[in-house]
C-alpha cells in the first residue's frame, strides 16, 4: 500500500494533485486506513502517469476524464485523443496568428514612436499609444 505522498512521488505529481484527480473522478477513490489516511495500490500509477503526460500535452482534466472513462468502459480512446490533439493544434495555430498580429502592431507602434521622437512631436499623454489607437480605428 502506498500513501498519497509516496504515490505522488512515484508518479511525479504532488499529493495535492493526486487528491484533486481523485476528487474529479480521474482515479478511483483509494482505500482508507482506520485513521482516514488514503492508501493506494500500485495499480493507480499508470493512470496517474497518463494524466501527467496528457496534461503536458495541454489536455484539460475534463478532456482527460473523457479519455479515461472511455478506456474504463472497454472502448479504445485513441480516436478521441486524436480529435482532442487536432483541436489543440488548431488553438495553437490561432494563438500564433494572434501573436503575429500583435507583434506587427507593436512594431508599427514602435516605428511611430521613432518617427514622432525624430520630429520632436509632443503628445497629449503618449504619442505611441495615441497613434496606435488612431491606426487601429483606420483599419
Amino acid at each position: 500500500m502506498l500513501t498519497v505522498g509516496r504515490i505522488a512521488a512515484q508518479s511525479g505529481l504532488s499529493p495535492k494533485a493526486v487528491r484533486l484527480y481523485e476528487a474529479n473522478g480521474l482515479i478511483d477513490p483509494p482505500e482508507r486506513t482506520a485513521a482516514g489516511y488514503r492508501t493506494y495500490t500500485a495499480t493507480a500509477l499508470p493512470a496517474l502517469r497518463f494524466i501527467r503526460q496528457a496534461q503536458a500535452l495541454g489536455l484539460s482534466l475534463k478532456e482527460i476524464k473523457r479519455i479515461l472513462d472511455l478506456q474504463r468502459h472497454g472502448q479504445q480512446p485513441c480516436g478521441l485523443v486524436i480529435n482532442l490533439l487536432d483541436e489543440h493544434l488548431a488553438q495553437v495555430d490561432r494563438r500564433i496568428a494572434d501573436l503575429q498580429a500583435l507583434k506587427k502592431t507593436l512594431q508599427g507602434a514602435r516605428h511611430v514612436a521613432d518617427q514622432a521622437a525624430g520630429r520632436g512631436e509632443p503628445g497629449v499623454i503618449c504619442p505611441i499609444i495615441e497613434s496606435t489607437a488612431i491606426a487601429a480605428e483606420d483599419t
